[in-house]
């Protein structure tokens, strides 16, 4: 969607934008251009209705809004990393990105730094009789990425978790400025590896925005089939790493096997397992072939009538299911207070889906049932996930049906120049859930600033409240059903 960008004066800030979330709005993100103002961006789901402010800030300072729109807590940390802005009043300002090795006198996204960035990180102490921590990475014991875990504990319970990230940081938003815009879109993908076709979508979404251009029919249902097997096969990823922690192996290897059909699916609409390189700006690089569809099916029913038994078989496991129930809790309250998003959001209650509201691939025109949960523990979360692959497997099919009959170019190339003044936004319900690319081009048609907001934003809050008054054994259960990224995190 393109923007107008609306002026906010920095007094009337956060009366307004609080006023805008008490009638149903929510915070998409905040970030800056060049450090010399604030974008805040309001989301009104129901009315499926965009708003955008800037706000000039000068010297470098302006007021928190966290305080009374907790949401607003991770933003305002990152944007005193990359630009050197500084929140006044933020409860507990730390950082998110850059740590003790970095300059401390560079905000890396700043055109003219105006703060001086201290790094030290202190975490929060908890005191008390018995209290103890329990320092984890960001080193691990796996093939996993860097992230510091710093646990509170009183015997076997987790008083507190405070999360630190920031370790891969490799400034994929600022060489989002710099390459050429025909092969932005390769860069933007591989923000996060298994996220390639949603963050290739919003990318691609909000290029097309920019030009307020309309790609053909058939790209819309192949960027929907790939978004889909994108959800399909992560959600059996993440499921597997669910049976895994429990230690129900068999589920485990079920799942991963399980997701080799979703990923030959990809490869045969996209010509690679991860569709890496398929969605691009104007539609999709690859034409549909109908000869490979009569296997499609094939696939997609093998991997639909072999996907149940396992699923029988683990939800009816009460020893399973007891070390699901009750454990890892965010309650409804407190997911919409921070601005939880995707699965973790929906298994507290939050019936929120991009692909309700914002325009993406065939969606928000395409029904679909959006599956929610109440309880806010890890079962509810693997209910949810369970729920969405029969939801994405039924897509699949209709939509194999739909391409069955559908012809017309599935690429259409755009101008090389992009609309100069220009902001747009994508937003994209990845498997993590809302995604989000903007983009702010200068008075030539280049891109001056590019922001990327993964879901982790919101939900490695939701991680450390879950984990609270949990056994420190049931953290790495909590931490696979919430499937965060850290590099889609670490920009």
């Amino acid at each position: 969607m393109k923007l107008e960008v609306l002026p906010l004066k920095l007094e009337d800030r956060t009366a307004t934008i609080k006023s805008c979330m008490a009638s149903g709005a929510r915070l998409g993100l905040v970030t800056s251009i060049d450090g010399g103002q604030l974008l805040t961006i309001l989301l009104a789901p129901e009315s499926k209705q965009i708003r955008c402010y800037q706000t000039e800030v000068e010297g470098g300072q302006y007021h928190s809004m966290t305080p009374v729109i907790p949401q607003a807590h991770w933003f305002e940390r990152t944007t005193l990393d990359m630009f050197g802005l500084l929140p006044l009043g933020h409860p507990r300002l730390k950082h998110t990105h850059l740590h003790e090795p970095y300059v401390s006198t560079l905000p890396p996204l700043a055109k003219h730094a105006t703060q001086v960035v201290g790094r030290p990180y202190e975490f929060l102490n908890v005191e008390g009789e018995g209290v103890y921590e329990i320092p984890v990475g960001p080193i691990h014991a796996g093939i996993i990425e860097p992230g510091h875990f710093r646990f509170s504990c009183y015997g076997e319970v987790v008083a507190n978790l405070e999360i630190q990230l920031g370790y891969v940081h490799r400034g994929v938003e600022k060489r989002l400025t710099e390459v050429p815009p025909g092969k932005a879109r390769f860069v933007a993908e591989a923000a996060a590896s298994d996220m390639a076709v949603a963050n290739a979508c919003a990318h691609s979404v909000a290029v097309e925005a920019l030009f307020e251009f309309e790609i053909p029919r058939s790209a819309w249902l192949l960027r929907t089939v790939a978004a889909e097997i994108e959800r399909v096969a992560m959600h059996l990823s993440d499921l597997g790493g669910i049976a895994g922690d429990i230690g129900f192996l068999a589920v485990s290897s079920s799942m991963a096997r399980l997701r080799g059909l979703a990923l030959r699916l990809a490869e045969l609409v996209g010509g690679n397992r991860f569709l890496r390189g398929y969605v691009c700006p104007g539609g999709v690089s690859r034409p549909w072939l109908k000869a490979s569809l009569s296997e499609m099916r094939q696939v997609l029913h093998a991997l639909a009538s072999q996907l149940q038994p396992v699923l029988d078989i683990f939800l009816s496991n009460q020893v399973a299911v007891d070390r699901m129930e009750g454990v890892g809790k965010v309650s409804p309250k407190l997911a919409a207070e921070f601005g939880l998003v995707g699965v973790s959001a929906r298994a507290s209650g939050v019936g929120y889906d991009c692909r309700a509201s914002w325009s993406s691939a065939t969606f928000p025109s395409r029904e679909f049932a959006v599956v929610t949960e109440q309880s806010g523990d890890v079962y509810a979360r693997a209910k949810v996930r369970i729920g969405e692959l029969a939801v994405s497997l039924l897509m699949l099919s209709a939509l194999f049906d739909e391409l069955a009959s559908t012809s017309g170019p599935s690429w259409v190339p755009l101008p090389q120049i992009l609309p100069p003044d220009a902001t747009a936004i994508g937003i994209i319900e990845s498997h993590r859930g809302e995604l989000i690319h903007l983009i702010v081009t200068d008075e030539e048609g280049a891109i001056k600033r590019y922001c990327i907001k993964d879901p982790g934003v919101n939900n490695w809050t939701g991680l450390a409240i879950a984990v609270r008054n949990n056994l420190v054994a049931d953290f790495p259960l909590c931490n696979k059903s919430f499937g965060l990224s850290y590099s889609g995190h670490d920009l």
